[in-house]
């Protein structure tokens, strides 16, 4: 079974990755055959500073694997390293309808929060289309947030599947309905857009900072609250041990749950349960050339397994005579 799904390095990866996508992804290495990659090319469609790519695009990968990613025992790579996916969205932008993509919510979501709409931006769902298709993935975890766009890829291969004959594997989407969003500090999903995440591998004051800005609502200490329209408690429960959640989950439906407290309860399960996978990261930082390598290894995996897909599709469609 072929697994595959993709993060972007356009910022600080925070908890909202982590448990909504890195760590599925890290626990599919025991359920298939894991394609795992940085999707630097999406990230073009806001982060536009040289600097802050290169260096997002190797703390993505560093962060992938500090966490638990073994490129041993995967395919991990960099989107933007294997120039089939390219070609082959080009290919696909042509059987793909405006109104298809007009449909997609993410558009007009991520222009609403100011990112500027662009043609890339627009037509995200056809790279990401590619990105699924050229692997012949069968199952692509996803968030809530992104399961329009796998139904647009899922549309986008069978339109080319009827016109050309069966080329490509039409994939399932996963969702884990527990994780599938992580709130953020506000309540809403936690987003780099909308800015309101606890980054991953924040410390000291920088943590407890975050933490502490957690909403929560007016509600005495000692009335019962409902733990469950809480986000505080939402993401207490991801850090928490089952005992130690029971009795959270008491004082908030019995009366006697201090949020300041629990806050920072929470800046020190935070710290402690990213203790080891922290000075992991900083090692594969510090030696940036053997990282490089791993990254250049898994691209020209990535680009072996490619080669076929491409192959085919140019057959199909003409382009090879």
């Amino acid at each position: 079974m072929k697994i595959l799904s993709g993060i972007q390095p356009s910022g600080q990866l925070h908890i909202g990755n982590y448990f909504g996508m890195m760590l599925p992804m890290i626990r599919n290495m025991e359920k298939g055959e894991l394609y795992a990659f940085v999707v630097n090319l999406h990230a073009l469609t806001s982060v536009h500073d040289r600097e802050k790519l290169t260096m997002g695009t190797l703390e993505a990968a560093a962060d992938f694997i500090a966490l638990g990613l073994d490129p041993e025992r995967c395919i991990f790579w960099v989107q933007g390293d294997v120039p089939e996916v390219t070609e082959l969205t080009w290919i696909l932008s042509t059987l793909t309808s405006m109104g298809l993509l007009e449909r997609c919510h993410s558009y007009k979501d991520k222009v609403a929060k100011g990112i500027a709409p662009s043609h890339g931006l627009f037509s995200y769902p056809v790279l990401m289309a590619a990105d699924i298709l050229l692997y012949q993935a069968e199952i692509v975890p996803v968030g809530k947030d992104q399961k329009q766009h796998l139904e647009v890829a899922r549309d986008i291969g069978i339109r080319f599947n009827h016109i050309f004959g069966e080329t490509f594997v039409i994939p399932e989407p996963a969702i884990a309905e527990s994780v599938a969003t992580v709130p953020g500090l506000d309540g809403q999903k936690m987003s780099k857009s909308y800015g309101n995440t606890i980054p991953i591998f924040l410390e000291g004051k920088q943590l407890k900072k975050q933490v502490m800005a957690i909403q929560t609502d007016s509600t005495p200490v000692e009335e019962p609250k409902d733990p469950d329209a809480c986000n505080l408690y939402n993401i207490f429960k991801l850090f928490a041990t089952a005992d130690r959640l029971a009795e959270i989950r008491k004082l908030y439906v019995d009366g006697g749950a201090a949020y300041g407290y629990i806050k920072l309860e929470l800046v020190d399960l935070i710290g402690d349960y990213f203790k080891e996978a922290r000075e992991k990261r900083a090692g594969l930082l510090q030696d940036k050339y053997s990282l490089k390598k791993i990254l250049a290894q898994g691209a020209q995996k990535a680009r072996d397994k490619a080669a076929p897909t491409l192959d085919l599709v140019r057959q199909r469609v003409g382009l090879k005579y």
